[in-house]
């Protein structure tokens, strides 16, 4: 699809409704798009290609923005393949354009394409600007948000801030406004998440600038309520709670647990006016529970011992949270066994190895199933964690 961000700068991604999973990983219900962008000025600059999913729509794209004309400048934010794929084939198509990166993305680029690009290249620093005519590209370079070649583009003359991965969420790019944090957020803890030391670095950069409109890789086009996106970045990247809240997380084989995590969200309910959120485990998606994890200043975990262990898919959002950097968080653990519980122990130690993590004084043993002893405690539990 064509659309304009101004009169010189038009969007040329496209939507792919029809991709189920994101990094063959991500549940997507409703696609994906991939983002790509054209200044119109003296010189034209191509930001990104998309996905190999949509190669013909992209050409298609670009071909009519151009009306005619040849791109000068080709700018490489991000080397993933669903932003990267179309480089050497836009590259043999227009064997004048020039390929703007950074040192480190053109390291990386023969890990990707056999393209030659001798004379082709323009090696950019940090704070460095290429000149279009009356619009003007300044880089700044992101390491690690979520690649080491990462780099963003300021166009000062409107205010563009062309954002690479950040700012981007799951889902095509008509969804409705009200649903950009919940899928941003999911997209930003499962993707961007761990690097928050460095979106930090990033935004301090941004904090210089004039921005009146953010571009991302995917998603929509931000122009209103800047401050909001930006401190939602801000809020995330730092680890902070986004809400003060209960996060209940668990996993059942037979029901009992289950049954302990609903008489809990009962208890709490019935203490405290703070949001609670509840999520099944093992039939809901994984992902969405590592967003609520990361959202709520608060969580508790339930899980069923397993092979003298704890309960695999427990131990699979445990580890997701450990790779992405999860702290600064009040937890709580129930445990269940029916002979040597063993679930809460490594619980624990995943939680001690992650830093700012408080773990409640009180846990919970179940002993197969809910009895009215469990009740007793699990109400201790609900204190402890308040």
């Amino acid at each position: 699809m064509i659309r304009d961000v101004s009169e010189a700068v038009k969007y040329i991604g496209a939507d792919d409704p029809d991709l189920d999973l994101f990094e063959s990983q991500y549940k997507v219900p409703d696609g994906m798009c991939y983002n790509s962008y054209v200044i119109l000025d003296e010189k034209i600059a191509v930001l990104d290609t998309i996905d190999r999913r949509k190669t013909d729509e992209w050409f298609e794209n670009l071909e009519k923005v151009l009306d005619g004309r040849k791109p000068d400048y080709l700018v490489i934010s991000h080397l993933e393949p669903d932003h990267a794929y179309n480089i050497a084939k836009a590259a043999e198509k227009y064997p004048d354009m020039k390929l703007i990166g950074n040192a480190k993305t053109f390291n990386m680029l023969p890990q990707f394409f056999d393209l030659d690009t001798t004379d082709r290249t323009v090696v950019v620093k940090e704070g460095e600007t290429v000149d279009l005519g009356a619009h003007k590209l300044t880089f700044y370079m992101a390491p690690m948000v979520h690649w080491p070649e990462v780099m963003v583009s300021f166009e000062e003359t409107e205010g563009i801030l062309f954002s690479a991965d950040g700012f981007g969420k799951f889902g095509v790019i008509d969804a409705e406004p009200d649903d950009w944090a919940c899928e941003a957020r999911r997209y930003y803890f499962n993707i961007v998440g761990k690097y928050g030391a460095q979106v930090q670095a990033l935004l301090k950069k941004a904090a210089k600038l004039d921005i009146k409109a953010i571009c991302p890789l995917h998603g929509p086009v931000l122009t209103e309520n800047l401050g909001y996106y930006i401190n939602l970045y801000d809020i995330w990247s730092k680890y902070e709670p986004e809400t003060d809240g209960i996060f209940i997380a668990y996993a059942s084989i037979h029901g009992n647990t289950k049954e302990a995590a609903l008489k809990l969200y009962e208890i709490l309910k019935a203490k405290t006016d703070l949001p609670i959120a509840i999520s099944d485990l093992t039939r809901e998606d994984l992902h969405e529970a590592v967003e609520d994890a990361f959202r709520y200043s608060r969580m508790v975990i339930l899980a069923p011992t397993y092979d003298g262990g704890i309960f695999p898919i427990a131990n699979d959002f445990l580890h997701h949270l450990k790779i992405k950097t999860y702290r600064n968080r009040k937890v709580a653990i129930v445990e269940n066994g029916s002979w040597a519980p063993a679930a809460g122990k490594i619980i624990r130690e995943y939680f001690e190895s992650m830093k700012g993590i408080e773990i409640s004084d009180v846990s919970v043993t179940i002993k197969s199933s809910v009895k009215p002893e469990t009740v007793a405690q699990l109400e201790a539990l609900a204190d402890s964690i308040l």
